[in-house]
């Protein structure tokens, strides 16, 4: 699934191209994804100017004057921009075509079909509230995520730390490749109750998570299945892995063969005697 640095990828991509763009129209070739489009979709677009495109969370945001385009990629979705004419494929569901220079046709390519294509009216309140936002903890790249607001957040929560994080209420986005990579940074067992960790390796956990969603998203995200960038090149962040997907194989630091667990019905990689 596209995580945090993915999405901030295709949201850097993107932005360039649709920025202060009008749309000319809407092309939906199926009725829905995860969810069905919103009624009218098409009609409420069509002749109006982005006004910016943003990201929370694992979400793609394209502002407009009279609401909000949410934008999910699920398990498996990218967005490209391509020049008009190019052919259509099996997974391509849907279109977003700009007035204007090519290339102005935002593609949303889906194979598995989890992922969403929503619409938030002005009129309908604040954004935030959306039902797809209004749980969503703080950003982990932005002001007012550090260490003390995990330990503070945590103190009456006994699941382990993994899990908490990966929840997302606390902190959005650290999903599960890079939740690994920064407890592993940060010297934590990803077993270790929440409630029971310090705030001195809390303000770790939170510098090693915000230095490696910062490096992912330099080297353009993570590819291991589906997930490309808006031109359609893979991430390379895999080639930095410490412990993810790296099951057997010796640990960069100390030998010691990474381990391999689930948690909540997600792979957990780990070293057992850097993380304890």
């Amino acid at each position: 699934m596209p995580e945090l640095p993915e999405v901030e990828v295709t949201r850097q991509g993107i932005a360039p191209y649709l920025d202060g763009q009008v749309v000319q129209e809407l092309i939906l070739r199926r009725a829905g994804l995860r969810w069905p489009f919103p009624d009218g979709l098409a009609q409420t677009l069509e002749g109006r100017r982005i006004t910016h495109c943003g990201r929370r969370g694992k979400y793609l945001l394209l502002h407009f004057e009279h609401g909000t385009l949410i934008i999910h990629l699920g398990m498996s979705g990218h967005l490209r921009m391509l020049p008009p004419g190019v052919p259509v494929e099996k997974h391509d569901h849907v279109d977003l075509v700009m007035q204007g220079n090519a290339p102005n046709v935002l593609r949303f390519t889906d194979p598995r079909r989890f992922g969403a294509v929503l619409w938030h009216a002005q009129q309908d309140g604040p954004l935030a509230q959306h039902v797809a936002l209004r749980g969503l903890g703080v950003e982990p790249l932005e002001q007012g995520f550090d260490g003390k607001l995990l330990y503070e957040s945590s103190r009456n929560r006994s699941a382990a730390i993994k899990q908490v994080l990966l929840a997302g209420d606390i902190v959005v986005g650290v999903g599960n490749i890079y939740c690994s990579e920064a407890l592993f940074q940060a010297r934590i067992n990803p077993k270790t109750p929440a409630q029971r960790i310090s705030l001195a390796r809390y303000e770790k956990l939170a510098q090693a998570i915000r230095q490696i969603l910062a490096a992912a998203i330099l080297k353009g995200g993570s590819t291991l299945r589906d997930f490309v960038q808006v031109n359609g090149q893979s991430g390379y962040f895999q080639q930095d892995y410490f412990v993810y997907a790296r099951t057997e194989q010796p640990c960069r630091v100390c030998g010691q063969p990474v381990r391999q667990i689930v948690q909540g019905q997600r792979s957990t990689f780990y070293c057992a005697h850097c993380q304890r």
